[in-house]
């Protein structure tokens, strides 16, 4: 997915300006609002629905309380994650069971992704934080991309196009840029996905430290292309780990106060993304 406009802030604020579209709606701009962002660091991983039932928890909190985080955090086990309108078909069910994959299906749009050798990382907000989520969606990876910098990538913002519609096929996020994500020259290293709810939304997505995303290709039904992607540890020519990138990300984003209590999903949010029906549902 991606969005235009917008630019790099402090906190949790970027410039107003412009209109966005997503999920059908368009969204007319505003001003900015300072909302202070908690940091939430998770350095010990949770499984894939766990993860993805916490980041809708904190959306939840961002519509309905106003907040507004950044989590950085990872999978264990490593995980597949599918978009949520992705055809499940396109998969190969046995294969996935013959590696013991771990599949989860995010309740944001966009391709495949091998979560392995990676951070993830979401940020939920109040829309009007950033202005609309077009702005957010750019302004979150130009705060990405400095802290990548810092850590000496030679990156940029791949140029804008028109909004793409979401892959109904199996598409892997990282096969090529759609707009806006991090490359490294053509290549993405950072894949990113959103979705709204009320006047709050839910921006995550996976920054590749190593490893590759060629086990997606392995369990398709149908023919992918080639992988667009590349990792922080082959373009720096020395091994990235999780603590690192997470220091750079937290030193250059100036978030504030670091909470030391995450929110916890309802069990039955976690139950929902653990059921087949929808995992499968497509």
């Amino acid at each position: 997915m991606q969005l235009t406009e917008g630019g790099p802030a402090r906190g949790c604020v970027a410039p107003a300006g412009g209109r966005a579209r997503l999920g059908g709606r368009r969204d007319a701009p505003t001003r900015p609002s300072a909302v202070p962002c908690q940091l939430l660091l998770e350095p010990q991983g949770r499984s894939g629905p766990e993860n993805m039932a916490v980041d809708v928890a904190l959306l939840e909190r961002a519509d309905r309380m106003g907040e507004a985080f950044l989590r950085l955090y990872r999978f264990d086990p490593p995980c597949l994650s599918l978009g949520r309108n992705e055809a499940a078909g396109g998969y190969d069910r046995a294969a996935i069971a013959r590696r013991g994959v771990h599949v989860v299906r995010r309740p944001t749009g966009g391709g495949a992704v091998w979560h392995e050798h990676e951070l993830t990382y979401a940020v939920a907000a109040p829309i009007v934080t950033f202005g609309s989520v077009r702005q957010a969606y750019r302004a979150i990876h130009q705060r990405l991309l400095t802290a990548l910098r810092f850590l000496g990538a030679d990156v940029a913002l791949a140029p804008d196009r028109p909004t793409a519609r979401p892959p109904v096929r199996p598409s892997a996020c990282f096969s090529q840029p759609v707009g806006g994500e991090v490359l490294v020259r053509t290549r993405k290293l950072v894949g990113s996905a959103q979705m709204r709810r009320g006047g709050a939304f839910l921006q995550h997505g996976s920054i590749l430290l190593d490893g590759s995303q060629e086990i997606i290709t392995a369990v398709s039904r149908e023919p992918h292309a080639a992988s667009g992607a590349t990792t922080l540890s082959a373009e720096l020519g020395r091994r990235m780990v999780w603590e690192e990138v997470a220091d750079a990300i937290v030193a250059t984003w100036d978030t504030g106060v670091t909470s030391p209590n995450l929110p916890q999903p309802p069990p039955t949010s976690i139950a929902w993304f653990s059921d087949p029906a929808w995992t499968w549902r497509r």
